[in-house]
């Protein structure tokens, strides 16, 4: 076994990794029209069951979860897969197997949006693809006004 020293460089290096890690905001973009406002989020590799849209009159927010991947060293290729001589190997891989560099985004994702006009919540589609999830949100014609009794 090696022994590497540690450099305050390297420790720069890896202060930087996690600083640009913490940032877990997707990349949107919002576009008005007459009657709707469209949503656009950048989600790769999440699954789509983990995406969560909630609605309120004025507002979406949207949060998403990204689980950690396995390292590609740990994964047997499907001849190894098959291949029963390998089988002790490929369990001793995994066992072995050291994730040297990540900057793969993980962990849970949350953004909101505020909107002007009253969104219709009756009116809300989302679909999920190429990593991209989109939102249609109608606006809605219905104004609610509450009448406040003033008392002395």
């Amino acid at each position: 076994m090696i022994t590497l020293r540690t450099s305050p460089f390297d420790l720069l290096d890896r202060l930087e990794q996690q600083v640009s890690q913490a940032e877990r905001v997707p990349a949107a973009e919002v576009i008005e029209t007459n009657a709707s406002y469209t949503v656009r989020l950048e989600l790769p590799g999440v699954d789509r069951e983990s995406i969560d849209v909630k609605a309120t009159d004025r507002s979406l927010v949207i949060s998403a979860e990204r689980p950690p991947t396995i390292p590609a060293a740990a994964k047997p290729t499907p001849a190894e897969a098959n291949a029963e001589d390998n089988a002790d190997a490929n369990a001793d891989a995994e066992a072995d197997a050291q994730q040297l560099l990540s900057e793969f985004r993980t962990g849970t994702w949350s953004r909101s949006f505020r909107f002007a006009k009253p969104l219709d919540r009756d009116q809300l589609e989302a679909s999920y693809r190429d990593g991209i999830l989109e939102i249609r949100a109608a606006k809605s014609d219905n104004r609610t006004t509450v009448s406040v009794k003033v008392e002395s």
